[in-house]
């Protein structure tokens, strides 16, 4: 039987608040496809308690005996003790809780082709244990032993493709090559074909200076980069604009134009997403050889255990889940 596992990352943030919030929800049994919860039984009960949520916990041995949802049921695979289940505060000592929920779902995933949703993760304390740690979708190209990632947010208002992630700012220059673009934009290309079934996809490509450069007067790199392989990638098959301004690049008309926007940079085009679409996008991980898929925000400490978190994100990354399984 198909199925989709849910690792709920960071256990002090929203993350297991979401899963109990839908389980008591129509949606939960609506989807048709058994989800299991990677997670420590413990922090579930201690995290419905302080929400005052009243639901069942079925506690499997395996995975294939895992059954269709059941309302205010929620299905656990038990990988790790939680060390503190308490909201609201990071602790070191459950970093390593989260990365082996993480790491068992990614090894299901590759093995038996599961589908995997991802809570929200804190940086911050995993780097407490793994200094070069940057984030999933970095992480899930080490795990899966991939050439490229990419990192795409949508709704269904817009798609947005990264070309750097979770880099500072100042290095970015300097990561925007030949190789990387022509690599991100084949994937982006191809995966728009496969994932979302959009026969010819029609993908905006913002340049990495204000004014896409101006001719090289406000920077070269689209000069001597990315005109090149606009045109590269266009004899390759792919409908890629040359680069333009990101000032202008989300207006009405080229929102209804595009089916995939390429930025160069994390905070180029997520600004946007997330003032159209907070609450409502979904980060798919492309170019790895797993179905992931996740929330397109935080661990909110600030919220984690008061019952106002919004699980609208979870539940379009479990719908979007479901239809790549």
């Amino acid at each position: 039987m198909k199925k989709i596992l849910y690792s709920p990352g960071e256990p002090s943030g929203i993350g297991p608040d979401l899963i109990i919030q839908i389980c008591s929800t129509p949606f939960w049994e609506k989807i048709h496809i058994p989800i299991v919860c990677l997670a420590d039984k413990k922090l579930i009960q201690d995290r419905a308690k302080v929400l005052n949520k009243k639901i069942k916990i079925d506690i499997l041995n395996n995975l294939d005996s895992a059954n269709q949802n059941k309302f205010g049921v929620i299905q656990i695979k038990e990988v790790s003790k939680c060390r503190i289940t308490k909201p609201g505060k990071l602790y070191k000592s459950n970093a390593a809780y989260v990365l082996k929920n993480l790491d068992y779902g990614i090894e299901q995933s590759i093995k038996e082709g599961i589908g995997l949703v991802t809570g929200p993760i804190s940086k911050e304390n995993i780097i407490t244990i793994d200094e070069k740690f940057s984030g999933h979708t970095e992480y899930i190209q080490k795990k899966t032993l991939s050439n490229d990632v990419l990192m795409l947010l949508g709704s269904k208002k817009l798609r947005v493709a990264i070309a750097t992630t979770h880099v500072p700012l100042k290095k970015v220059p300097k990561l925007i090559t030949k190789r990387l673009i022509i690599n991100k934009a084949m994937i982006l290309h191809n995966e728009l074909i496969t994932k979302f079934k959009i026969k010819s996809p029609r993908i905006k490509l913002l340049g990495l200076n204000p004014h896409a450069g101006e001719g090289g007067k406000i920077g070269t790199e689209e000069t001597n980069i990315l005109y090149p392989l606009a045109k590269e990638l266009r004899a390759k098959g792919v409908n890629i604009s040359d680069p333009i301004s990101a000032d202008t690049a989300f207006t009405k008309k080229n929102l209804a134009q595009t089916d995939a926007y390429f930025a160069m940079y994390h905070d180029q085009a997520l600004p946007v997403l997330k003032a159209l679409s907070f609450g409502s996008s979904i980060n798919i991980t492309l170019g790895v050889p797993i179905l992931r898929t996740s929330v397109d925000h935080g661990v909110a400490l600030d919220i984690a255990g008061t019952g106002n978190a919004d699980p609208s994100s979870l539940i379009e990354a479990f719908k979007r889940a479901q239809r790549l399984v």
